[in-house]
């Protein structure tokens, strides 16, 4: 039984290991509507890499879970959760991103041609995600509460972003997420997010008295109603609330 939450921890490595095969796979279907305009389908590969990432991060949640019950926590376990993590919740939701950029310049003249370095940027993620998975490791008082953006948290955003396009009738909508300057301004903002010492809650209780967790409870509340409103993008707005009723409530959250 001490393995158990190990075998977990795997299974999410593989899941996230899926995920980067699928998203770098080919499939990005280019139309040619006339000479002067082209018409971009999402891969279908990006979504299942997506769907890889959330049942990665369900696993992930179940294998600490697993471990408590178990009773077999151990430095083995939380070395090879953070390497896991590394995989599924920083490399993958980079690849996403950098598909994303690729898409970006393919909607310009000669954008097929762009250059390596202006899709780099989008490694800043992987990097930011290992950094901060280290400093949580060496880090013991962020048990009920989080320095920085947790890597599970960050990834679900960005594996949210294919579903919201797919699901998308707003061309206002369509244009943001494919354009190239708000696709860097989020992997700078969400790398800064992530290895920021900014306090953020966790979704554990200490206790079920109603103060304490009244951020929790709005939280879901703000979740339920954006799902029912606004399907995948109730995604980026439950993430934006996150981080802002943890610094209102941050007395309580930490």
């Amino acid at each position: 039984m001490k393995h158990l939450p190990n075998l977990f921890t795997l299974i999410n490595l593989l899941f996230g290991t899926l995920a980067v095969i699928f998203i770098l796979q080919s499939g990005q279907t280019l139309v040619t509507l006339n000479e002067d305009t082209l018409s971009i389908n999402l891969p279908e590969k990006v979504w299942l890499g997506s769907l890889c990432i959330g049942i990665a991060a369900v696993v992930d949640f179940c294998d600490g879970l697993v471990a408590r019950l178990c009773k077999a926590t151990s430095p083995l376990g939380k070395e090879l959760d953070s390497l896991a993590d590394v995989v599924s919740f920083g490399v993958a939701p980079g690849m996403i991103l950098y598909q994303f950029l690729r898409m970006s310049f393919a909607r310009q003249p000669d954008g097929l041609d762009v250059s390596m370095l202006w899709l780099i940027p989008a490694i800043l993620i992987p990097c930011a995600a290992a950094y901060r998975l280290a400093k949580f490791n060496i880090d013991s008082t962020q048990q009920y509460g989080f320095r920085g953006v947790p890597t599970p948290a960050n990834a679900l955003l960005i594996a949210s972003l294919p579903f919201i396009i797919w699901q998308n009738t707003n061309e206002t909508v369509f244009t943001v997420l494919l354009s190239k300057w708000f696709l860097y301004a989020l992997i700078i903002l969400l790398s800064y997010l992530m290895v920021s010492n900014l306090p953020l809650m966790a979704l554990k209780f200490k206790d079920y008295s109603m103060g304490k967790n009244m951020p929790k409870l709005v939280l879901l509340a703000v979740g339920v109603m954006a799902a029912l409103l606004f399907r995948w993008l109730a995604v980026p707005i439950v993430f934006v609330f996150y981080i802002i009723l943890s610094l209102a409530f941050k007395n309580r959250t930490t």
